[in-house]
């Protein structure tokens, strides 16, 4: 048996999350996290535990994800990747593995992440499975202007999951923007230091509402300011969710 210290890795993988209960772990569930993890012990040839730089709740994907995992010595990290992929089911692949300090963590070490929602404004039957069909008017010009409210909160208590472990809902929005990407497709893209459990789909839901004129601009301030997430909009479906990028500083890295 090998032992599994010395040496930390991170993964960079891919995946459509339709067929999973999330990221993490699940008692009745399957995940991506212990999807991921079997196949690196089969091929290792022993038990790996896999850390991710976050959760995604069901049905969200990833274009981009990296979690890290600890192994005895050197790995041929190109001929990793290749079984890996041989044996992952078709909706995850992983893309690259890279060698990093031994204390270097997915989670902890991540500068900022950026996720994208996109929404159709017009019934578009390839893109039903990735995209939230809203066919009610939206003004967008009006929610990229609450998109600028983001900019000068910390604290996002109105967007989180109630009953969540975390000691702080503080978190740095650095970008938030809604961009028409097709005739009738428009693109959210959020990027932030930290995102809450359920935060994207939040402030989404309460986007749209403002979109909808059923928020004013001032309301949307007060939403934020009543660190209350029964003020907020609904949670908007999380099969239009993409967690997109992921960054590290260089000196992680070996």
């Amino acid at each position: 048996m090998t032992d599994s210290s010395g040496h930390r890795y991170f993964i960079y993988l891919a995946y459509d999350g339709t067929n999973y209960h999330g990221w993490q772990i699940q008692p009745n569930g399957s995940s991506v996290q212990e999807t991921l993890a079997d196949a690196l012990s089969l091929v290792l040839r022993y038990k790996t535990e896999v850390v991710g730089a976050g959760r995604t709740d069901a049905g969200v994907h990833a274009a981009l994800m990296v979690a890290h995992f600890d192994w005895g010595g050197v790995l041929d990290t190109v001929s990793l990747v290749d079984k890996l992929n041989r044996i992952l089911p078709p909706d995850i692949s992983v893309s690259a593995i890279r060698e990093v300090r031994p204390d270097a963590h997915a989670r902890f070490d991540a500068v900022y992440r950026t996720y994208q929602y996109h929404i159709v404004t017009h019934k578009e039957p390839f893109s039903r499975h990735y995209a939230w069909q809203v066919f009610m008017p939206l003004n967008f010009e009006q929610m990229n202007e609450a998109c600028r409210i983001l900019f000068e909160y910390t604290d996002f208590t109105s967007f989180s999951k109630l009953h969540t472990d975390v000691k702080t809902n503080n978190c740095k929005i650095m970008h938030a923007l809604w961009e028409q990407t097709g005739a009738y497709e428009w693109t959210f893209t959020i990027r932030a230091d930290r995102f809450l459990r359920n935060m994207v789909r939040a402030v989404v839901g309460t986007l749209v509402d403002v979109g909808r004129n059923k928020l004013t601009l001032d309301d949307f301030r007060g939403v934020i300011e009543a660190k209350d997430r029964c003020k907020a909009g609904t949670s908007v479906p999380g099969k239009a969710l993409f967690l997109t990028e992921i960054s590290y500083p260089d000196s992680i890295f070996i």
